[in-house]
């Protein structure tokens, strides 16, 4: 018996010792590896935007309607029977833009906007803008210059009309 108890002693103990072999050379013998990153970010100047000049369509008679149109570059034609009265000054609006170096931006006109006079009211659309839809900063800054269409109704009544517009730039 004692025989039989010593093989059986022997066999457990080849068994723990095999698992224990195991075990160790597992934690041992695996092979890792690891890298670093660099996590990194550049903070940049907001972009800015100030109005400098307003859009000015100048003085204009009526009739039985028309357009007066804006152009960026400030120069203004008339269509249909309305009439601007040469003297009078017209100008488009004028915004500065302000930012980091020479990074490009969006810029979004609006649809339209409506002028008041009292109870009467007269649509300004189409508007338009040098540069067109995308603009470059060179040293961090650039003009851009807004014309438009004012849509003059038939018999449309005298008065001054004044309303606001929304131009808005963001980084590309």
């Amino acid at each position: 018996m004692k025989g039989i108890h010593s093989i059986i002693t022997l066999a457990g103990l080849t068994v723990f010792g095999l698992a224990a072999s195991i075990t160790a050379q597992a934690v041992i013998t695996t092979p890792g590896a690891s890298a670093n990153a660099n996590a990194n970010v550049m903070i940049i100047t907001p972009i800015g935007l100030a109005k400098t000049a307003d859009l000015n369509f100048g003085q204009v008679v009526a009739h039985t309607g028309g357009q007066v149109v804006i152009a960026p570059n400030g120069t203004r034609t008339v269509g249909g029977s309305a009439e601007a009265v040469p003297a009078s000054s017209s100008s488009a609006a004028t915004f500065a833009v302000t930012g980091n170096g020479a990074n490009t931006y969006a810029i979004t006109l609006p649809n339209s906007t409506t002028l008041i006079s009292g109870s009467n009211t007269i649509t300004v659309d189409n508007f338009t803008s040098t540069p067109s839809g995308t603009g470059a900063l060179s040293s961090g800054a650039q003009t851009v210059q807004v014309g438009a269409t004012l849509e003059v109704g038939t018999a449309q009544a005298a008065g001054s009309y004044t309303g606001t517009f929304n131009v808005y730039v963001q980084y590309n």
